[in-house]
């Protein structure tokens, strides 16, 4: 698991993290600073996230987002 500071991403994908449940969330490199995420679904179980993610063509280009058991923000 990893801790979203230290990344440029970091406002956004704070923005985009559910309060219950995981987003998967994709990246766009032709956008705006700032403007470069954005939710390509949400998921009630991690496990149907990280299907979701596996089935991508560039898996790096994707991120899970939600929150943890003491409420912290993570992204996978």
């Amino acid at each position: 698991m990893k801790n979203m500071s230290n990344n440029k991403f970091e406002k956004e994908k704070i923005k985009m993290t559910p309060e219950t449940g995981f987003n998967l969330v994709g990246i766009d490199y032709f956008e705006n600073p700032g403007n470069q995420l954005y939710i390509v679904e949400h998921f009630d179980m991690y496990q149907d996230a990280l299907t979701a993610k596996k089935d991508r063509k560039i898996q790096d280009e994707y991120f899970i987002l939600y929150k943890d058991q003491n409420n912290e923000f993570c992204v996978r």
